[in-house]
């Protein structure tokens, strides 16, 4: 039986044109974490390498952080808002289940009715948005799509926990991803491991004090009062984690590698998730990186910032030039599910 179902009609391939961040106003020291846990700056350090980190005010929402950066990857792509036909958002701390927090992006920064959705892949999330998104342009779906990784993870902070409470940041990091020609997104190694979810997770469901419904249709008891309400925070298993971020993820680092044909010795930049530098140091020494590698090491100063730390830290080197246009990357993203990531891109 013949199809009736006309082919794609995408471009050939797709390539990351722009890139675009925020971070919030506020730089936190480790100072300020200090006075609610019984801890030192040089243990933080020791232990993470993050010695300050941007927290959100008020006003520097999720939807507003994502704009701003968006706006900025808009402009480093030469494009006009109108021009973006997806939005992709991935984040875990915008408190909504519904509508996508994606869909009020894509009106704030001018895209007319493009196609815009949320994902929730914690920090692997920005490498499943640009997969996406590589699809979408390969496929004739959009020609452009802006995908951003945004949190305010101060919003899930329990600032009394000593194993977690200085390791999280806030801010937002975008990039557009439009028509190439030739390969500049490779093939995506992804994937999750949810035997082990509990070893990162949201401490409370967000419906903790919404009781089982009476049966018989009576609904929920009755809510406790403001005051008693307890926020989630997120919380993990830190040792297994480092275990499995460390041996794990460096083999599917090089499965990327090697599914885009790239060699250690041919890349120019590795930006991964920004966890831990511990981590980050590890997988250099694991995947036998060469020195003339440029290794992003944004958590000193960016904290863990999720779905937001790669993009953030792209940003970062293009700005600062320790990376240049055209230069070979490889990214890879990590974290609670547990899921993750990795391809190899060419920087725009």
């Amino acid at each position: 039986m013949t199809s009736k179902i006309k082919p794609a009609k995408g471009a050939p391939y797709a390539r990351i044109m722009g890139v675009g961040g925020y971070r919030p106003t506020r730089v936190v020291p480790n100072e300020e974490i200090l006075k609610h846990i019984d801890s030192s700056d040089e243990w933080i350090r020791s232990r993470s390498g993050i010695a300050t980190r941007h927290w959100a005010g008020p006003d520097e929402t999720v939807a507003m952080m994502s704009v701003e950066a968006a706006g900025k990857a808009i402009a480093d792509a030469g494009l006009t808002p109108e021009q973006i036909g997806g939005v992709i958002v991935s984040t875990v701390s915008h408190f909504k289940q519904t509508p996508a927090i994606a869909t009020e992006i894509a009106h704030r920064v001018g895209a007319g009715k493009p196609a815009a959705f949320d994902i929730s892949a914690g920090c692997a999330g920005f490498g499943y948005g640009l997969t996406l998104a590589k699809g979408m342009v390969t496929d004739g779906s959009a020609e452009y799509v802006l995908v951003i990784g945004v949190e305010r993870l101060s919003d899930l902070t329990d600032l009394e926990d000593r194993a977690t409470a200085f390791l999280f940041g806030d801010g937002a990091g975008a990039v557009i991803v439009g028509p190439g020609k030739e390969p500049a997104i490779g093939p995506t190694v992804w994937g999750s491991e949810g035997d082990k979810s509990e070893t990162i997770k949201q401490t409370l469901a967000w419906d903790v004090y919404r009781s089982t419904p009476v049966p018989g249709g009576e609904g929920p008891q009755e809510r406790p009062a403001p005051e008693e309400i307890r926020y989630p925070a997120i919380t993990q298993e830190g040792q297994a984690v480092f275990r499995w971020a460390v041996f794990e993820m460096a083999k599917v680092a090089q499965q990327a590698l090697d599914a885009a044909g790239v060699s250690p010795d041919d890349l120019d930049v590795f930006i991964p998730h920004q966890a831990n530098m511990r981590i980050i140091d590890s997988m250099v020494k694991t995947l036998k990186l060469p020195e003339s590698v440029t290794v992003a090491r944004d958590v000193e100063t960016t904290g863990n910032t999720s779905a937001a730390s790669i993009p953030l830290a792209m940003e970062r080197l293009l700005a600062t030039g320790q990376a240049k246009s055209g230069d070979t990357a490889l990214v890879i993203g990590f974290g609670a599910g547990l899921v993750y990531a990795a391809t190899v891109v060419t920087l725009p």
